[in-house]
């Protein structure tokens, strides 16, 4: 699955290269952090890098010491966990491990572009059950590069290994897992299509909050019923549909009462309230004070 090092790679010349390193790519980079993890770590990321993959690229492998995530960035190709086939393409997460049967292949005509991470403990793999990683299928994820940048920060701290590098590593891993189980747009069940409508509304919410004072106008703006919506924003957010939209109006809010120093009422009409009164009630119930306090404390 791995790849051997290239000339880039900063690693330690008496470092010789893992047995689970493939020779199967074109280009990679890649950093080892601790190859013999002490066997009562809970967390410790041993290995991770990026690497294009041959065109002949396979790998398939009956159990694996470590726990393995993948995100593919460019590219396609097939997946096999235990007996079940998964198509591989940009935005494809998915996870193994010890005694988790797998198969990897190249199917793109310019090799697959993925990253990936390798770690050891038992939070690495209740952060990968958490997720949904270890359910014997990928996961597909949007915003991409969202993801990609936090490997490559995990990559370029791996490589240099300096002070408190390991322990940045450990902590952007761990967040970068919870970011997947946040963007994450299938799981059991759930239709693809659904989650980029949800994705759909939501920038569109965040692109004109301003002028957006209820559920029922975004509804129609956007093309699809208030109770499509609502069920939208509860499968796959983590506050209602209307509790999203007030929480973008109520940040702005605070931006122009705190930054620009705007008066309530101001701002209250700016954001098309009735009155000062109804957009005070509507800022302390997100913030839990009223604008008032906010505007004394600045």
């Amino acid at each position: 699955m791995r790849v051997s090092r290239s000339p880039r790679d900063n690693v330690m010349e008496d470092i010789q290269t893992p047995e689970f390193v493939s020779k199967q790519t074109v280009e990679a980079s890649h950093f080892y952090l601790d190859l013999d993890p002490d066997s009562s770590s809970r967390f410790t990321v041993v290995c991770g890098g990026v690497e294009r993959t041959s065109l002949d690229y396979v790998v398939e492998r009956s159990n694996f010491p470590f726990w393995g995530l993948e995100i593919v960035d460019q590219g396609e190709g097939k997946l096999q966990l235990e007996n079940e086939w998964f198509e591989l393409k940009r935005g494809t997460v998915f996870a193994y491990g010890p005694g988790v049967r797998h198969r990897i292949e190249n199917s793109s005509k310019t090799g697959m572009r993925k990253y990936y991470l390798d770690m050891f403990g038992t939070d690495a793999k209740s952060l990968l059950l958490e997720a949904n990683l270890l359910r014997g299928y990928p996961l597909q994820v949007r915003n991409v590069k969202e993801l990609t940048d936090l490997f490559s920060i995990i990559s370029a701290e791996g490589k240099d290994d300096q002070f408190r590098s390991r322990d940045i590593v450990s902590l952007i891993t761990r967040a970068m897992i919870i970011k997947i189980a946040q963007r994450k747009s299938t799981t059991d069940g759930d239709s693809p299509k659904a989650f980029e409508v949800y994705e759909d509304i939501r920038q569109y919410m965040e692109d004109n909050f301003r002028d957006l004072t209820s559920i029922a106008q975004v509804a129609e703006q956007c093309g699809y019923t208030t109770v499509y919506v609502s069920r939208l924003f509860k499968r796959y957010a983590s506050r209602g549909a209307y509790q999203y939209l007030l929480r973008l109006r109520m940040n702005y809010a605070a931006d122009l009462l705190f930054t620009q120093g705007m008066k309530v009422r101001d701002v209250a009409e700016m954001l098309q309230f009735a009155d000062a009164f109804q957009f005070s009630r509507a800022f302390k119930r997100v913030y839990g004070v009223p604008p008032s306090q906010l505007k004394r404390s600045r």
